[in-house]
């Protein structure tokens, strides 16, 4: 398995915010069982069990991270504004650096790659780790479906959160849940190595979250399924962060790039929820003058082109240099 943004990718508030390709992984599995291993939600009348010790420090540990991140004037919500301007070239510069790099590919070393997104229907569906009360699963239920309708409409392609088959699994599950999250990855990725399924399973403290998408051993740049853990034990903000950023990865999005703002996708935390330059990435990254396992080099013309377009600029605007 190639690890884009290899899980070892620690932002400086512990998100693990790197795409894990699946394509060697999926070339040896199986479509998924229909039989689920979904934590049903506890009665309506009835708590979840009480959280363990462990499941409680981390709780405290990430409210009092986030506090100390706000107090710093980070995990910024407004999406950017006078304070972080942005231009065409930047936005093909920075597509480029998210889109076609793996920070972490191979060996630690950075790599370019092709082009990577979903050509068919994405459906997200929400799944919960026993620990997850009821009114918490209804929030984040919400929450999802609300930005699976909000990438719908940034990238025009059918993105939809479902209760029903999904393709793109976000699980929401904490330290308490570690059997149920081995049980549920090892039915959604058969063949997943035992490396890969303890790392989901009991991820490391600064791990605030994690994502694996990918496709066929034929064509692995064209995703065919994704998997997102969201962290029970975050507090909301930070919880909502995670979301923002790995399903947006999970769409193509796989790497982080310093020179990005307004952004999410840089591991400064200055913001915490998708900017307008990442929506206009995610377009950039879905229009159908792009393909998947386009290089660079292929893409780069064709992206200057949107990327003017996107910001109001006549075709023949110059310089431009990035």
């Amino acid at each position: 398995m190639r690890w884009g943004g290899q899980d070892n990718r620690r932002k400086s508030r512990g998100i693990v915010a790197g795409l894990i390709g699946l394509a060697a992984l999926l070339a040896c599995t199986p479509p998924p069982q229909t039989t689920q291993v979904v934590a049903p939600p506890p009665p309506q009348d009835q708590a979840p069990p009480p959280r363990s010790a462990a499941s409680e420090q981390l709780a405290h540990y990430y409210a009092v991270l986030q506090q100390d991140l706000l107090t710093r004037g980070l995990l910024r919500i407004d999406g950017g504004g006078p304070d972080t301007p942005y231009n065409a070239d930047k936005l093909v510069r920075n597509f480029e650096a998210i889109a076609f790099f793996d920070e972490y590919a191979g060996s630690g070393s950075r790599g370019a790659g092709g082009l990577s997104r979903w050509p068919g229907p994405v459906r997200i569906k929400a799944e919960f780790g026993p620990s997850v009360p009821v009114l918490q699963r209804q929030q984040d239920t919400r929450f999802l479906a609300s930005y699976a309708d909000r990438l719908a409409r940034i990238t025009g392609h059918p993105i939809t959160a479902t209760t029903g088959r999904g393709n793109f699994h976000v699980i929401y599950a904490g330290k308490d849940d570690s059997d149920f999250i081995r049980a549920r990855l090892q039915q959604i990725l058969p063949n997943i190595s035992a490396e890969n399924l303890e790392i989901f399973a009991n991820p490391p403290r600064s791990f605030y979250c994690l994502v694996l998408a990918g496709g066929p051993q034929q064509d692995p740049l064209s995703y065919t399924r994704g998997v997102a853990l969201i962290r029970a034990e975050h507090p909301d903000l930070v919880r909502q962060s995670c979301v923002h950023e790995e399903v947006a990865q999970g769409l193509g999005l796989r790497n982080d790039s310093p020179r990005a703002r307004p952004s999410i996708f840089n591991d400064d935390d200055e913001f915490a929820l998708l900017t307008s330059h990442d929506e206009k990435l995610l377009t950039l990254l879905y229009d159908a003058r792009l393909h998947p396992g386009m290089s660079a080099a292929q893409a780069r013309p064709i992206t200057r082109v949107i990327a003017d377009e996107l910001m109001g600029l006549p075709a023949e605007t110059l310089p431009r240099a990035y």
